[in-house]
């Protein structure tokens, strides 16, 4: 079997672990993910299978879009709420103009510090190793892309916003670094991949329903057609929307 399917991960699970509970249904070894979704995230995760994984790379340079939404009272040591909230004292709350200003200078190319509690490696160590053992490991900025962020919501301290982006981007971090700009709080609170270049969160399959159809894989865009669809030039950035 050789090919790619759009899984619909859900939260709660890693995207390791999605990857062997679809080995599971699908019985195909030569498997893996192209980009790695928090366990607390769901969203688009794209499993290679087969002759497919050879595609990994060329999948995970594709656009990404997130839908997320931010709490700007708060921070915590990995900037979600998985861990520890830290209430941050706010004079006047920003105003909505206030943000999109704010969210309209991280467009483009940037610079960002990925998050201390990342997979990040330093000295060949995960960065999240070493802060849980007590270190606090120097992380250097690195140049990522966001083709653009839209607000879909803001009620203080809440944001809820979209946003288009390249490889390696944090949200986490960007979230971080907007409250930083706002001088406020910033804290990811959820966070959803719709998309990862053509393939999108509406034609995702889950768990339950590729169960169902494991007699017929209709679940597998098939290697040909995988490669059609990579093979499109320039690389489509996903339209801001409206």
């Amino acid at each position: 079997m050789d090919g790619l399917i759009n899984l619909f991960k859900p939260r709660g699970i890693t995207s390791a672990k999605a990857l062997y509970r679809v080995r599971g249904i699908t019985k195909v070894r030569k498997s893996g993910h192209a980009g790695t979704l928090d366990p607390a995230a769901d969203g688009v995760l794209v499993l290679c299978l087969g002759r497919a994984t050879k595609l990994v790379e060329r999948i995970m340079d594709q656009p990404k879009v997130y839908r997320a939404t931010a709490r700007l009272d708060v921070t915590s040591e990995s900037y979600d709420s998985d861990s520890v909230l830290a209430v941050v004292p706010v004079s006047a709350p920003p105003s909505r103009a206030d943000v999109e200003r704010a969210l309209t200078s991280f467009e483009g190319e940037i610079r960002q510090v990925p998050p201390r509690i990342s997979a990040v490696k330093v000295g060949g160590v995960p960065a999240y190793r070493r802060t849980r053992d007590g270190e606090a490991p120097e992380l250097a900025a690195r140049p990522v892309r966001v083709y653009w962020l839209h607000i879909r919501g803001y009620d203080w301290p809440t944001l809820d916003f979209e946003m288009a982006c390249g490889r390696g981007t944090y949200v986490r971090a960007l979230i971080r670094d907007l409250g930083a700009a706002l001088s406020t709080g910033g804290c990811l609170t959820s966070l959803t991949r719709t998309r990862v270049g053509p393939f999108t969160a509406e034609e995702a399959w889950t768990f339950d329903r590729l169960a169902a159809s494991r007699e017929s894989d209709a679940y597998l865009i098939p290697f040909d057609r995988a490669m059609a669809l990579l093979d499109r030039r320039p690389i489509a950035v996903p339209p801001r929307p409206g």
